[in-house]
């Protein structure tokens, strides 16, 4: 056998040794979201995932606008970061992604107190209604409830 056929056949077992452990290592990245109370429905960067607890899945870190919404109560609206963990940064992450030998797993938990929004009385109800008719006829504008 010449010395290339000798370095060559050298070079695929060494291949064949280290693909086993590719296909072990991986990272699997999951966000965990929850609420109080339970059922608030969450859109991530502008697409619904469902309600509270929910576990979903994620590629990369970075920044994620997180919007929980339910009847009853105030709007939450967070860009929420995810940085990297340390065996997720150059160059560690080439083993870590492909030759860690098991899966290794990356869960981010989000906690969220949703806050009851707050209830116009009757009374208050009616006098801002004959405000607004009252400013029409005058063609004036109003400051918006708070």
């Amino acid at each position: 056998m010449s010395k290339q056929m000798i370095h060559s056949r050298n070079w695929l077992l060494i291949a064949l040794a280290i693909m086993p452990l590719a296909c072990c290592g991986c990272v699997q990245r999951r966000m965990i979201i929850r609420s109080i109370p339970e059922g608030a429905f969450v859109a991530i960067d502008g697409q619904s995932v469902g309600a509270t607890p929910l576990s979903v899945p994620y590629t990369y870190s970075g920044t994620r606008d997180l919007k929980l919404e339910r009847d009853g109560f105030k709007t939450i609206n967070v860009q929420q970061r995810f940085d990297p963990k340390w065996y997720q940064t150059f160059p560690v992450s080439l083993i870590s992604e492909n030759f860690a030998g098991r899966e290794i797993r990356d869960e981010r938990v989000l906690d969220f107190t949703m806050e009851p929004k707050s209830q116009v009385l009757d009374d208050r109800l009616l006098e801002r209604a004959n405000d607004l008719r009252l400013n029409i006829d005058r063609g004036t504008i109003t400051s918006p409830l708070n």
